[in-house]
C-alpha cells in the first residue's frame, strides 16, 4: 500500500527510492488491519474471540466497544471486520477522523495535541453506556487504545476546566517534558486515565487492544493507561512541574488539586485491576523489523541500533551521526532506529517538528561522510506536530543545495525552524496524510562509500 504521497518528488536518486519503500513498509506493517488480524480471530460457531492466544466467550453476554488515540478509527473498523455487526451492542470512539466505515461503533472526531470538548462530550457517551445498558459481569467490554489517546479522550476532575487542562498540556509540551512525565500529570488531573476507565466498568471484562507509540511499551504510559494499573502518584506529579521550572505558570486549579491529592484528601489512581486485560498488539519495533526485512530484499546489510531512541532532538541527531563516522556501525548500510526525541524549544520558536529537527540536524552532523547517504525521519502517524507533514528526508546533496540558496542551516535550527528551511531546501517533507496509526517514530540511515 502507497504511504508517501510526495513520492516523485522526494524520490530524487535510487538511494532515496530505497529509503521512501522502506519507510512505507514499517508503516504498512502496523497499520490496524494488519496487527489486529494478526492477534484478533473469532470463532462464530463457538462464539469464541481469541486475543493473541487467550480465549473470550462471547455467548455469555453482549460485546460494547470503546477506546481513543490517533489509530482507533482504524481500529475501530477492523474490528468491526472480524465481529459480525450483531455481536456488538454499541460502541464509542474518539479519535482524529471519523472518516471511516462502521456499522455499530459511533466515530467522534477529537482535538489533538490539545484535548477540546468534543473529546470530553465523546467519553461522557462512552461512560453513559454502563448505566443505558446495565453493563455487567457477563460483558466483555473491548477498549482500543492508541498513542494520542491522552489528549482525544479528556475529562477533567471537577475544578479543573477543560481550558486549565489544556494549559497545562500546552506548558509540558514545550518545557521538553519526556511523555511519561507528561502523562503522569495527566492522569492525576482526569478522571478516567491511570486506570480508572478500566475500574470504571468493573465487574464487566475489559480487553484493549493496544498500538504503543511509547518507548518500553509502558501500558501505564500508553494514552495515559486508562485501563492499565497505575503506578504513578500526586506527589510525582508535582515534582515534575517542580522538575520542569512550571509551578509559576501552572493554572491555579492545577497545581491546588495536586496538593490536594498530595495531602490524601483526593483519592489516588487504581494500583490492581483485576478486570482489565490489556493487549499490546503493535509497536515501533514491530515497524522496525518490516524495515530491515524490506531493507535486507534489496541487498542492504541492515541493522536495528534501538528501538527506544530518546533524549533531546538535536543531540541525539549529532550523536549517531558521531557513531556511523567513526565507523561503529562497520559492515552495515542500512541503519534502523525507532523511538520519539524530545525537543526543549526556545521562545519564541518556527514551525517544525521533531523529526523535522532531526533531518535537519542530521544535514550538518553527516556531512563529513565521504560518499552518498540519505537520513529520514517519519512520525508513523502521519503528524510531525505539523498535522500536514509526516517528517523529512535528507541526503549528501543538502548541504550543498542550502548554500547554493544561500541558506544559513544552522540558525534555523538554532530556532527550530525546521519547516521553513525544508520548505525551501525543496524536495525534503514527506507527506502521507493521516496513516490510520501510530507507534512513534521510525528513523532510517542509507549509505554508500
Amino acid at each position: 500500500m502507497a504511504i508517501i504521497k510526495n513520492r516523485e518528488a522526494l524520490a530524487k536518486t535510487s538511494l532515496r527510492k530505497q529509503a521512501l519503500d522502506i519507510i512505507e513498509a514499517g508503516i504498512n506493517r502496523v497499520l490496524p488491519p494488519n496487527v489486529i488480524k494478526s492477534a484478533v480471530g473469532y470463532d462464530p460457531a463457538r462464539q469464541i474471540l481469541t486475543v493473541s492466544g487467550d480465549t473470550y466467550h462471547l455467548s455469555r453476554g453482549r460485546v460494547f466497544v470503546i477506546g481513543g488515540g490517533k489509530a482507533s478509527g482504524l481500529m475501530a473498523e477492523t474490528l468491526e471486520s472480524i465481529l459480525p455487526p450483531e455481536k456488538i451492542t454499541a460502541g464509542i470512539i474518539n479519535g482524529k477522523s471519523a472518516d471511516y466505515k462502521t456499522s455499530r461503533i459511533r466515530l467522534i472526531t477529537a482535538g489533538h495535541p490539545i484535548p477540546d470538548e468534543r473529546g470530553i462530550n465523546g467519553v461522557k457517551e462512552m461512560l453513559a453506556l454502563k448505566q443505558r445498558y446495565a453493563i455487567g459481569e457477563s460483558d466483555l467490554v473491548i477498549c482500543l487504545i492508541s498513542g494520542g489517546g491522552s489528549s482525544l479522550m479528556p475529562y477533567p476532575v471537577s475544578g479543573v476546566s477543560l481550558k486549565d487542562k489544556q494549559k497545562i498540556t500546552e506548558l509540558l509540551i514545550s518545557s521538553g517534558a519526556e511523555i511519561a512525565e507528561i502523562n503522569t500529570v495527566r492522569k492525576h488531573l482526569s478522571q478516567i486515565k491511570g486506570g480508572q476507565l478500566g475500574a470504571y466498568f468493573a465487574p464487566a471484562s475489559v480487553v484493549s487492544l493496544i498500538l504503543s507509540d511509547v518507548i518500553g511499551n509502558d501500558l501505564a504510559v500508553i494514552a495515559s493507561g486508562p485501563t492499565s494499573p497505575d503506578p504513578t502518584t500526586f506527589a510525582g506529579a508535582y515534582k515534575i512541574l517542580e522538575r520542569h521550572q512550571l509551578l509559576a505558570k501552572t493554572p491555579r486549579s492545577v497545581a491546588s488539586f495536586l496538593k490536594k491529592g498530595c495531602r490524601g484528601k483526593v483519592t489516588e489512581t487504581p494500583k490492581a485491576l483485576d478486570n482489565c486485560h490489556n493487549y499490546i498488539i503493535g509497536d515501533n519495533r514491530l515497524a522496525l523489523e518490516a524495515m530491515k526485512n524490506k531493507a535486507q530484499e534489496m541487498g542492504f546489510t541492515a541493522g536495528i541500533i534501538t528501538a527506544q531512541q530518546r533524549g533531546d532532538t538535536t543531540v541525539a541527531a549529532q550523536s549517531r551521526a558521531r557513531e556511523l563516522l567513526s565507523a561503529r556501525y562497520a559492515g552495515y548500510d542500512a541503519l534502523l532506529i525507532g523511538g520519539e526525541t524530545t525537543p526543549k524549544l526556545p521562545t519564541p520558536a518556527g514551525r517544525g517538528g521533531r523529526n523535522q529537527h532531526f533531518a535537519t540536524a542530521s544535514i550538518l552532523a553527516m556531512a563529513p561522510y565521504p560518499g552518498e547517504w540519505v537520513v529520514a525521519s517519519v512520525g508513523s502517524d502521519g503528524s510531525d506536530f505539523l498535522p500536514e507533514v509526516a517528517g523529512a528526508i535528507v541526503d549528501h546533496n543538502s548541504l550543498g543545495n542550502a548554500k547554493k540558496k544561500k541558506i544559513d542551516v544552522k540558525a534555523y535550527l538554532d530556532r527550530y525552524d525546521s519547516n521553513t528551511l525544508l520548505e525551501q531546501l525543496g524536495g525534503s517533507l514527506i507527506i502521507t496524510g493521516a496513516t490510520g496509526t501510530n507507534v512513534g517514530d521510525v528513523m532510517l540511515y542509507l549509505f554508500r562509500t
